[in-house]
């Protein structure tokens, strides 16, 4: 059984546990620390973002050791966060579906586009009915021949 992330820094920031050390394969539970994810969710926490930095910059310390280091300077508490997301920029979305672009050449399209060329692939894209969204009853995109 694979042990979280979050696993890892609820250990570290509340229980006080080692959980390399305690699992049943302790091999295996040092290859499930991922010190990325644990670094990024304990840099939501300012009593935690220096420690989660000084993890950063010796990102070659084995997990064991990482985890050892939480667990000792790190105070007993329990640690939620939302996690940051991108925002989604609807003109964005717009040229990512008109093109068939992904996120970064949409991203550098969008820049040589004007207000008005966005403006005619958002009408273009326009589906039409309660909210714009698709919902044929016939099932299909093609007009019924009567």
């Amino acid at each position: 059984m694979s042990i979280s992330p979050f696993d890892f820094v609820d250990a570290v920031g509340f229980s006080k546990r080692d959980l390399i050390a305690e699992a049943e394969s302790p091999e295996q539970a040092e290859r499930d620390y991922s010190s990325f994810m644990v670094n990024r969710a304990l840099s939501y926490h300012i009593d935690a973002i220096y420690y989660a930095n000084e993890m950063n910059l010796r990102h070659e310390t084995e997990g064991r050791l990482a985890t050892a280091f939480f667990i000792n300077t790190l105070r007993k508490r329990k640690r939620f966060s939302k996690w940051a997301k991108p925002e989604i920029d609807a003109d964005l979305t717009v040229v990512m579906e008109y093109h068939g672009y992904g996120r970064t050449k949409a991203l550098e399209a969008i820049r040589v586009l004007s207000r008005d060329q966005i403006d005619e692939m958002r009408s273009a894209l326009e589906r039409g009915g309660r909210g714009g969204s698709s919902h044929r009853s016939d099932g299909g995109g093609k007009p019924q021949s009567a």
